[in-house]
């Protein structure tokens, strides 16, 4: 089939740095702030897409170790999209744009996308470049992304709702696709294509309809505290099918964004793992924080902003984490 010329435009032009001078800013100031070691080379990986003044220093600690040509995104459909888009569920949603905007230039989409909608089955997946307009979840990896990596090609795929069982169907056959494409290009897992799941933590307040633990200091540590055990416990060692359904059934009691992409993007990136004779896939949390504890970068004059405020009453949390090899 063909594809669109088009570039898809920039959603949030606030959270997010689109020039270059913008992105040279934030880095300057969170470099100094490196806490995770370089480790093992990593395959995959989970980077939140909260706005960079507040969770720059989380996107750090995973972007400056990828360096492949190839990345594919997976990204949430946040429920706004879901309402515009008639709430679509159990499928993945590609774009055909043939780029997106980049702080230096168009990022180019990868032939892989095209690869995977000839190769899977049409009841895994539907094409809609209106819910890709609408959503902020994937555009978000794109400057920290192409900082590190100037002409990164990118596969975006948005994850709707799906229970693990249709989860684990649909990322066995995307895995299939990927690991052909990958077999015919002679390219490597970790050198040169890599998993970068897109997904923010708990949304704590009232604008969110979720105060379990009250709005005070006591019930942002409690719900700090719990972000933290569904990651140790869901998302970080050993990575099987049994702590990925863990983590999806926790996330029925919680308000993250990730609940959909996260299964999908690790369910993928262990059954290519798999296939290629590595028999698991180990996770690492690289860092953790949220819009309350840390606020709001002390950086001024450059034309950012936040799109929503922090406090006791309303906060979200996001982190980020690494997945290599064994």
């Amino acid at each position: 089939m063909g594809f669109s010329q088009e570039i898809r435009e920039i959603k949030d032009d606030i959270g997010y740095c689109w020039s270059l001078a913008q992105m040279d800013r934030i880095i300057e100031y969170v470099r100094e702030d490196t806490i995770a070691s370089e480790g093992s080379q990593l395959i995959a990986g989970i980077s939140p897409h909260d706005d960079y003044l507040y969770a720059a220093r989380v996107y750090y600690q995973l972007f400056r170790r990828i360096k492949t040509k190839e990345v594919v995104i997976f990204g949430v459909t946040h429920a706004t999209v879901r309402k515009e888009i008639g709430d679509p569920q159990n499928v993945l949603i590609f774009d055909d744009y043939s780029a997106w905007k980049g702080s230096r230039k168009p990022i180019r989409v990868s032939g892989l996308r095209e690869y995977i909608i000839k190769n899977l089955d049409t009841t895994y997946y539907r094409i809609s470049n209106r819910a890709h307009e609408l959503e902020h979840s994937i555009e978000g990896m794109l400057p920290f992304l192409e900082y590190f990596n100037p002409d990164v090609r990118i596969t975006p795929i948005m994850v709707t709702a799906m229970p693990f069982s249709r989860a684990d169907e649909v990322s066995s056959a995307l895995a299939d696709v990927i690991l052909e494409y990958i077999k015919v290009n002679n390219i490597r897992l970790g050198d040169d294509i890599f998993f970068l799941i897109s997904a923010d933590a708990n949304h704590y307040g009232n604008d969110f309809n979720n105060i379990p633990f009250g709005v005070d200091s006591t019930a942002h540590r409690t719900g700090v505290n719990n972000d933290v055990r569904l990651i140790k416990e869901g998302l970080i060692s050993e990575i099987t099918d049994k702590k990925i359904d863990f983590f999806m059934q926790e996330m029925k009691n919680v308000v993250w964004c990730g609940k959909y992409s996260i299964p999908m993007g690790l369910l993928t990136a262990k059954k290519v793992a798999e296939h290629m004779g590595k028999m698991e896939i180990w996770g690492e949390l690289l860092r953790y924080s949220d819009t309350y504890s840390e606020g709001v970068l002390p950086i001024h004059d450059h034309g950012m902003g936040i799109t929503a405020p922090f406090s006791l009453k309303h906060w979200v949390g996001f982190f980020s984490a690494g997945y290599y090899m064994k």
